[in-house]
């Protein structure tokens, strides 16, 4: 019996080497196949074009002198020892908590012709040359080293960040409270009041996940929080090995994200608007949005077709609103809008509980390819980029799937079931 098990995963190991060699040849093949570059001259490419980008010149132009140009940008100067760092003033304490492309108060003074019904005044602005401070942020007065994370998910120090208007604000609905020296999060929110963790194990078993736990056995990884707050549903999903990543503007709750981030949760200033979120097409396995006010039926659903947009293939959109359960003639109306919206875009619902639906996206191009000619949203151009990000404007069109990634994915899934099954015949770990 010895020899024989021996023998077993001995073929076994055999059989993944092979997948490995045949997997590593699909990559290099398909990789080649687009304008006659491989993978590894496509992966240079990108990064000079990211490096010149950054710089601000075209992809060929020569990033030698490029850098030369810029280096005075970033605070450089030249000494007959090459490099000096150029030393910056400290900004005075009114700027205390400036945000130079994020500052609404500058907007204004600019009389940009914002359209405030698409959000735009919530979008970057970045000042004129002749308008930066070119200074540095100081910190608040009082200012303490931040608590460490565990504890800081919990509680932070308030001289950190002096505002304690959203704790009276949202006292009813456990957001944070303020306690002596310190603010604290109880782990509430706008639709969980009694607690992101317990929402978060609810989600879970909508969805039948493994012991009430939302990251499914290790797949699923990435969520993006549209409307976070202070963050609580992304704190509470980093012990379940899940990245967050919390979105919200800077609006009359501007300090939600100071809060998030003094917490130590990945945040960051944002808003969907006109110009897409600063991610990749499929970056997400979930996104999230609790109450989080976003008419989501607007321009012909752009902004569903931007999550649409970053959601994986089999990605879900959790969405908890009164719109779910529709009690009054409103409600229904939106409801029944946004139900026929994500058909057309062929997302189905994967499960339906008192104020919470979770939709579904779908693994492949097939229900696209199905839908009546003239069915909106249509199918983005042939020549759109969909991971082509900063500063691009939001197009109201469904992002179909590469054949070419979609084939080597679905040939990767299909060697990882098998080579699953048949080390569980041979109780063997993969």
């Amino acid at each position: 019996m010895r020899g024989r098990s021996d023998g077993s995963q001995k073929r076994l190991l055999t059989s993944v080497g092979v997948v490995a060699v045949f997997l590593v040849f699909l990559y290099v093949y398909f990789g080649s196949k687009g304008n006659g570059e491989s993978a590894l001259e496509y992966g240079s490419r990108s990064l000079r074009k990211l490096g010149s980008s950054y710089l601000g010149g075209d992809e060929d132009t020569d990033l030698g002198s490029k850098q030369d140009e810029s280096s005075s940008k970033f605070g450089l100067e030249y000494g007959d020892d090459g490099i000096i760092p150029k030393s910056f003033p400290v900004c005075d304490d009114r700027h205390s908590e400036l945000i130079p492309c994020l500052d609404r108060h500058l907007i204004y003074q600019m009389r940009l012709k914002l359209d405030l019904s698409l959000m735009e005044h919530y979008e970057r602005h970045c000042p004129l040359p002749e308008r930066r401070y070119n200074c540095l942020i100081p910190p608040p007065p009082g200012y303490k080293v931040p608590i460490k994370w565990p504890r800081s998910r919990d509680e932070v120090w308030k001289a950190n960040i002096p505002h304690t208007h959203l704790a009276h604000e949202k006292s009813d609905q456990n957001w944070m409270v303020e306690k002596g020296e310190k603010i604290v999060f109880p782990g509430g929110g706008t639709h969980f009041h009694y607690g992101a963790d317990k929402y978060i194990a609810s989600l879970a078993n909508m969805l039948n996940f493994t012991n009430s736990n939302l990251n499914n056995e290790g797949r699923l990884r990435t969520v993006l929080d549209v409307g976070c707050g202070v963050a609580s549903f992304g704190a509470y999903l980093l012990s379940s090995d899940i990245i967050a990543m919390s979105l919200a503007p800077n609006d009359v709750h501007q300090n939600q994200i100071q809060f998030a981030l003094e917490r130590g949760i990945p945040a960051y200033l944002g808003v969907l608007g006109t110009k897409r979120l600063p991610y990749p097409s499929r970056s997400f396995e979930l996104a999230h949005c609790s109450r989080c006010r976003i008419d989501w039926l607007q321009r012909d659903g752009i902004l569903l077709l931007e999550l649409d947009r970053v959601l994986r293939p089999g990605g879900y959109f959790a969405y908890s609103s009164p719109e779910a359960y529709a009690q009054d003639e409103e409600d229904l109306r939106i409801w029944r809008a946004m139900s026929a919206l994500v058909d057309r875009m062929c997302w189905k619902i994967a499960a339906k509980k008192n104020q919470t639906v979770i939709w579904v996206k779908p693994l492949t191009n097939d229900c696209y390819m199905e839908r009546e000619p003239g069915t909106q949203p249509p199918l983005c151009r042939s020549d759109d980029d969909p991971d082509a990000v900063w500063g691009v404007a939001m197009e109201a069109c469904i992002t179909p799937y590469s054949d070419r990634k979609y084939l080597i994915l679905f040939i990767a899934h299909a060697i990882v079931v098998f080579l699953s099954l048949k080390a569980s015949a041979y109780n063997m770990p993969v």
